[in-house]
């Protein structure tokens, strides 16, 4: 690993969170390292979305650390995160159907930027808008999708949209909640095609069911179960691990 991906940006340590008597994140650890794809994968309620609504700050832990370089999260609010560098892609709720991809993102560009949300037509001739809206769209794949009203894009192109809306944020880290979910399996290899085109320029939390995915993608993974780290390793550690496999893998791991 070389000097600049040395380090952590994202640190979670001894995270816990209950609902009622249920320990739903079980003094949880975590380490992201500066431009590292970091997967999260483990079965169905073993916390993981749970686990992205505390780093992003929609829940609250009952202990534990979340750091992003140094800086103690914990107690701070989703938009303090997103301003220190934490993004969530579904954190841009002003997405209107009956706007442009470019007009979107142009939304992005301006909220990043600390104004107001109102979007006038005067705003349209604006290049400090629209030139880095046009580059965010072109990044991930829609520069041709510029025109086109959010109502009329495919699900997949949709999701790109989220994360041109995400990455106009200027993250550190950016937190992705199963981004393939729902796509077809032409989407799915767009998206993983662009997801690599964003490592190592940013550190990205992945929560995703599709191993395929994952294993293609992830400098590392760590595997969940009933709220705690069982593993953490490379994809082909987390493929060979005894306990990994049965806690989780099976013979998913035969067909990648």
């Amino acid at each position: 690993m070389s000097a600049a991906t040395q380090g952590s940006t994202l640190r979670v340590d001894g995270l816990v969170k209950r609902f009622g008597g249920l320990l739903v994140t079980d003094h949880f650890r975590l380490e992201v390292r500066p431009g590292e794809l970091h997967a999260i994968i483990g079965p169905n309620g073993a916390g993981k979305t749970t686990l992205i609504n505390q780093l992003s700050g929609e829940l609250a832990p009952h202990a534990g650390s979340i750091q992003l370089d140094g800086q103690e999260l914990v107690g701070t609010s989703v938009q303090r995160r997103a301003r220190m560098g934490i993004a969530r892609s579904y954190q841009i709720t002003s997405v209107f159907h009956e706007f442009t991809a470019l007009q979107n993102v142009m939304l992005a560009v301006q909220g990043a930027s600390g104004h107001n949300f109102a979007f006038w037509k005067p705003v349209l001739q604006d290049t400090d808008l629209v030139d880095p809206a046009q580059a965010l769209l072109l990044q991930v794949g829609l520069g041709g999708q510029a025109g086109t009203r959010v109502s009329a894009m495919a699900h997949g192109a949709r999701r790109q949209l989220e994360l041109a809306m995400t990455l106009a944020l200027r993250p550190r880290v950016m937190l992705l909640d199963e981004p393939m979910a729902g796509m077809s399996q032409k989407e799915s290899e767009d998206m993983v095609r662009l997801l690599h085109t964003l490592k190592g320029r940013y550190g990205i939390v992945l929560v995703e069911h599709d191993m395929d995915a994952v294993f293609a993608l992830a400098d590392r993974i760590t595997v969940m179960v009933y709220g705690k780290p069982i593993a953490c390793g490379t994809a082909d550690e987390i493929k060979n691990d005894p306990e990994v496999r049965r806690a989780y893998l099976g013979d998913q791991v035969e067909a990648v």
